[in-house]
């Protein structure tokens, strides 16, 4: 008698989302693309700050250097306080929650980063305040959006 030595398929879950899978749009469906999607959004929000800045203080300094302090700080805490997590991130309310929590933990290393690259090695208080509440509300602005968006298309956590 001879037996088979084929493991059992492994069971299939399935769920109900209430849309078939051509109808889903690519932010709901896959974990890469959602975080790809964050990221570049992230990324945006930091040159739309620094953009922003140079022009209310009519600097002609490269944008991308500028905003880079920001955003390395941003991605480089972010991701281990729970940024870029779905569960924590789906929904308006975890989203920003999750997201001020970040921000507010990456900001001390976007202002070291930002004393490090400056040509003056200053970062004034009142600058650090306008970075703190700027960026945190760019960002809260763009991940609001996204959130809802996400779950107007139907995103479950």
């Amino acid at each position: 008698m001879s037996r088979s030595l084929t493991p059992p398929d492994p069971p299939v879950e399935t769920k109900q989302l209430g849309r078939s899978a051509e109808t889903r749009l690519p932010l709901a469906e896959n974990r890469w693309r959602r975080t790809s999607l964050l990221v570049a959004g992230d990324a945006l929000s930091f040159l739309a700050f620094a953009a922003i800045g140079m022009q209310s203080h009519h600097q002609k300094d490269n944008l991308f250097w500028t905003a880079l302090p920001f955003a390395a700080g941003w991605f480089v805490v972010a991701p281990f306080i729970g940024a870029f997590n779905r569960p924590l991130t789906t929904g308006l309310g975890h989203m920003l929650r999750r997201t001020e929590i970040a921000w507010l933990a990456a900001w001390p290393v976007t202002l070291v980063l930002r004393w490090a690259l400056s040509a003056d090695h200053s970062v004034p208080l009142s600058f650090a305040v306008v970075i703190l509440l700027a960026n945190g509300l760019f960002l809260g602005i763009w991940r609001g959006l996204f959130a809802v968006l996400a779950g107007w298309l139907g995103e479950r956590g």
